[in-house]
């Protein structure tokens, strides 16, 4: 049975962060997984468990304290418009995660083709952040209950930087956080930038539910033979 470890703070990591013990001797794969806002770094360890065992599983904080044991990755508010975020925390939170993934693959010799970020909720945004702008950290990354920012649009990676990288896209149909239609303009939007991705929809809520935690398990297990990029490096 998998465990958390206690909380890492490093300075020689951008981010405070958990891993999943034991962690595998010698990791083949990495999985960083992102909570939601007002969640923190244990939210997702259970599906982190379900991970193959040879993946190293890190489950950082979100840098913005919200409450006891309430973290987030930027300031949202959800109003009769939209969700209106704070877009220069959303910013900051997106080059800290990027730079805490290449920390974690130094200091364990995993490559970025055999990386993935995904998350849940405001965690499935900051995925979709950090994989769209730095494509060269990971091969995949998951939005499972999110959505892509459109602020992100100056500072997408062009096409041919998209290529390799792969997106999955989760929502349930009823979703009254944020509304199936942005899993729908996350796909449309990730078909015209050339990213391929797979979108599966659910008759749930703004929830984590079973089928899409065995779908994108599922889907990071093919990752493990699809995903070994020519010319990555680490």
């Amino acid at each position: 049975m998998k465990t958390l470890s206690s909380l890492s703070v490093d300075p020689a990591f951008a981010l405070a962060f958990r891993t999943l013990q034991p962690p595998p001797q010698k990791p083949a794969s990495l999985l960083v997984l992102l909570h939601g806002v007002g969640g923190n770094e244990s939210n997702l360890a259970a599906l982190g468990a379900d991970a193959g065992s040879d993946t190293l599983v890190v489950l950082p904080r979100g840098p913005i304290a919200l409450g006891p044991q309430a973290f987030g990755w930027f300031r949202v508010a959800f109003t009769g418009q939209g969700p209106q975020i704070v877009a220069s925390e959303a910013d900051a939170s997106r080059r800290a995660l990027i730079d805490f993934i290449g920390q974690l693959q130094q200091a364990h010799g995993i490559d970025a083709a055999h990386t993935v970020v995904a998350g849940f909720s405001q965690g499935g945004i900051l995925s979709a952040s950090v994989a769209l702008t730095a494509p060269e950290r990971v091969a995949g990354f998951a939005v499972l209950a999110g959505r892509i920012l459109p602020e992100l649009e100056p500072q997408l990676a062009d096409t041919p930087r998209l290529a390799t990288l792969r997106g999955y896209v989760a929502h349930g149909t009823y979703d009254d956080k944020l509304p199936v239609s942005w899993a729908q303009r996350a796909g449309d939007w990730l078909a015209r930038l050339g990213v391929a991705h797979e979108t599966k929809l659910y008759p749930t809520g703004h929830e984590l539910g079973a089928a899409m935690r065995t779908d994108f398990l599922a889907w990071l297990a093919r990752g493990d033979q699809r995903w070994n990029r020519p010319g990555a490096g680490r």
